[in-house]
């Protein structure tokens, strides 16, 4: 299904990289969690009241589609739609897709409870093996079988099984059939995400139907060992978010004009352009007051450009109006536009010289005041303490899942396949660890070592200072960066898109 259908993954810009791994583990919530929950393929683009009828349109990966139509008009080929969702919660909403695009499958197989000899599957791919040695023992005449595959594991798994198939074959006596020619083909990865306030929404749903199931235990259909959860919030900083339209103005018209085609065309730069830092942390109501409160608008223009070594490519800005008031613990607003790869936003606190831009070619583009912020999905408990997902006791199903997992890359070509594209379409950036600020009360025991002595840790100034860490340039005085807390460097509209980096936990796709 992956590889027709561009199924939405858990968004990497609205959780931390961790809960990108709880969300999709069978057993981290009573119903199974992302993969085994219809409701969030229902709740795909707008909803199904709104795709359905427009046959999900942006969603399908439009060459598979291509070759299914050319198979269906084959009239010596089988054409099968093969996917790892449960045959109990997806039968439904599966057909209703591909009748949405009239897509004429001769097979549509879903993975059932218990298989026609009373087995069960623990992976996809023992299940998707089983069932392609019945179809080519069904369909003994069979010559010739092709699957397309978007997973790399699951490419390299294909191609091992059907040698291993053609070699049982040829030494069975008699034979039950001869041996047939396999080709798999891998399909390029794609990821797409749900909007953000609507994918919040699925998984505290996911949540309330999982601490609901905690009164009764027969609920508990995936025996998962985790207790009460809930959803909690991490601020990474205060800034002028700047929108993907925004961010690609300031790409296209203002970054790309100062990169050699060379560079321009190598993998080698991180996009940026996606706000211009207020502070590096949830902003004291003193702060808001002077920027106007979250949510106000504020439009800037590019006043000069500059580029530090050729690593690190940044605009100094000037608010439309001029009298505009605004606020930046910087000495003046900049926006990082892009870095090399290894290379650090804060080293354009060291440019010196910027080249200024004529008045009637520079470029004006809004921001809004908001926070960064990234959620997780923890246990709740009696202190409101950080809560360990990954602890092995609590991975009883999750070892023999593991040939699931996947991680979507990233890529820059990702991002110029998609900057062109509509609206839908988000590139994501390198999930890049940070020293965030929690919602939840101070813990015990963790943190160590911060917002003690002078010039240690990250604590506020009654705890101690903001010490920079050994090796590290300071910069100029009072410069602040995104280059220690930008734990995420997305942007902070409702966007999907291919992939990136999203965290060190687990991706399953099912």
């Amino acid at each position: 299904m992956p590889s027709v259908f561009l199924s939405p993954l858990p968004n990497p810009q609205l959780w931390n990289g961790q809960t990108i791994g709880f969300l999709q583990a069978y057993e981290s919530f009573a119903n199974g969690g992302w993969w085994h929950d219809p409701n969030i393929l229902t709740a795909t683009g707008e909803g199904i009241a709104v795709e359905e009828p427009r046959g999900w349109k942006d969603w399908w990966n439009d060459n598979i589609v291509r070759l299914v139509r050319m198979s269906m008009e084959q009239k010596d080929a089988l054409t099968v739609l093969l996917t790892g969702r449960s045959e109990h919660g997806f039968a439904n909403i599966i057909r209703r897709m591909v009748d949405s695009i009239k897509l004429d499958f001769d097979l549509i197989c879903l993975k059932p409870e218990v298989g026609p000899n009373s087995e069960r599957f623990s992976t996809t791919m023992e299940f998707k093996q089983a069932f392609l040695e019945d179809l080519v023992l069904t369909y003994e005449q069979a010559e010739e079988i092709r699957i397309y595959e978007d997973r790399v594991k699951h490419v390299k798994g294909f191609r091992d099984y059907f040698d291993r198939l053609n070699r049982k074959f040829q030494m069975e006596a008699p034979l039950s059939r001869s041996p047939i020619t396999a080709e798999v083909i891998q399909v390029a990865e794609g990821c797409l995400y749900l909007p953000p306030v609507t994918e919040a929404a699925e998984v505290q749903r996911m949540i309330n139907a999982h601490n609901r199931s905690l009164r009764d235990p027969a609920r508990n259909e995936t025996r998962s060992p985790y207790g009460r959860l809930k959803i909690k919030r991490t601020v990474f900083y205060t800034g002028y978010l700047i929108s993907n339209t925004e961010s690609n103005l300031l790409i296209s018209e203002v970054l790309n004009p100062l990169l050699s085609p060379a560079l321009a065309e190598s993998n080698d730069l991180k996009y940026m352009a996606n706000c211009i830092l207020i502070t590096p942390r949830p902003a004291t109501p003193h702060i808001l007051d002077k920027v106007g409160g979250i949510g106000k608008k504020i439009s800037w223009k590019v006043t000069g450009t500059a580029c530090y070594e050729n690593r690190v490519w940044a605009a100094r800005l000037s608010p439309v109006p001029e009298t505009e008031i605004y606020f930046t613990e910087n000495p003046h607003p900049v926006v990082v536009l892009a870095v090399r790869k290894g290379a650090r936003p804060v080293d354009a606190s060291k440019i010196q010289n910027w080249n200024p831009v004529p008045p009637n070619q520079a470029i004006t583009f809004e921001t809004v005041v908001g926070e960064k912020v990234v959620l997780r999905v923890e246990e709740a408990s009696a202190h409101e303490g950080d809560q360990s997902m990954n602890k092995s006791h609590k991975r009883r199903h999750q070892q023999e899942r593991d040939e699931d997992i996947l991680y979507p890359q990233s890529t820059r070509q990702a991002y110029d396949e998609n900057a062109h594209r509509s609206s839908h379409y988000y590139p994501r950036y390198e999930d890049r660890e940070s020293h965030p600020y929690h919602d939840d009360p101070p813990r015990r025991g963790s943190y160590r070592g911060r917002g003690r002595g002078n010039g240690r840790g990250r604590g506020y100034s009654t705890r101690g200072g903001r010490g920079r860490g050994r090796a590290r340039d300071a910069g100029p005085p009072g410069y602040k960066s995104l280059d220690d807390h930008a734990g995420y460097e997305g942007r902070h509209e409702e966007r999907r898109g291919p992939g990136g980096g999203g965290g060190g936990a687990p991706v399953m796709n099912y």
